[in-house]
């Protein structure tokens, strides 16, 4: 047994891996295809991807050529953030089923409660609309579970309050010194899963002189702690790489950190002022 083969159960009683593989920047052709394949042989079966990102394509391909089972691997894909419309949203669907060459998806995102280049500003009916479009999605059996990526709280409210279909994860940018406290609390007392974009901040809190003392105090490398410390915080990683020995480096997760030094790393402030910082959230 290793990390790997654990799961966290969303609230619709559906088993998530409790790491998973992501893929965001990383270029569609060899890159998708060979990261994914990496990732898969190290005993990955949870892949997280979107339209946005270009690679589903390939990404499709290497879960096709793995020779693992489709029902095997958690896929998840998302819903461009920039469309805002329950037809575009259908088609936006369709459109990354037939990149990715399957037949459903684990689990389908919004990838953002608002188009990239207006961040910040209200699009709770445009929303209302697009959730309507990922409900009949998942009551068709094409989507296992749906849910939401950058919502705040008053997003989450929206939908709660809106729609019976509660969403089953938020993914948000979470790391040591960045844990959006106040959205985290809201999706746990709803029963909501953090899923954890950016938990290494792309590599920028790494040399945190704190983050290596504790790191060596466990002979783990910072992003196993990092990583470490963000399952221990009741939320799912989505590391990324595309070098083999990172990938699975970092999948080497089963040890525990001390109540004394989980809680010297939630009291860190910012272990990456320097990295892109949702202006949204914190």
């Amino acid at each position: 047994m290793t990390i790997l083969t654990e799961n966290f159960t969303l609230n619709n009683g559906i088993k998530i891996p409790k790491v998973g593989f992501g893929t965001w920047e990383i270029p569609n052709g060899a890159p998708a295809y060979n990261s994914t394949k990496w990732a898969l042989k190290a005993g990955y079966r949870h892949i997280d991807t979107a339209l946005v990102y270009e690679n589903e394509k390939s990404i499709g391909e290497a879960i096709k050529d793995s020779g693992i089972a489709r029902s095997e691997i958690f896929l998840t894909t998302k819903q461009p953030a920039q469309n805002k419309s329950y037809d575009q949203a259908l088609k936006d669907f369709d459109q990354s089923i037939k990149n990715l060459g399957v037949d459903y998806v684990d689990l389908y995102l919004i990838h953002a409660p608002w188009p990239w280049d207006l961040a910040g500003q209200r699009f709770n009916q445009e929303n209302l609309a697009v959730w309507q479009a990922l409900s009949e999605i998942y009551q068709s059996g094409c989507a296992k579970a749906i849910g939401v990526s950058n919502f705040d709280v008053e997003d989450l409210q929206n939908l709660l309050e809106n729609s019976s279909v509660r969403p089953a994860v938020n993914q948000i940018m979470y790391y040591i010194g960045f844990t959006e406290p106040k959205i985290s609390k809201f999706c746990q007392e709803n029963d909501i899963l953090v899923e954890a974009y950016s938990p290494l901040a792309t590599g920028l809190m790494l040399n945190n002189p704190t983050v290596k003392e504790i790191a060596a105090k466990y002979q783990v490398t910072s992003a196993q702690l990092a990583l470490r410390f963000v399952l221990e915080k009741g939320a799912l990683p989505l590391p990324r790489s595309t070098q083999e020995k990172h990938i699975i480096d970092n999948a080497k997760l089963d040890f525990e950190l001390t109540s004394t030094d989980l809680e010297l790393l939630s009291e860190l402030k910012d272990t990456a002022p320097k990295h892109y910082h949702n202006e949204t959230q914190g």
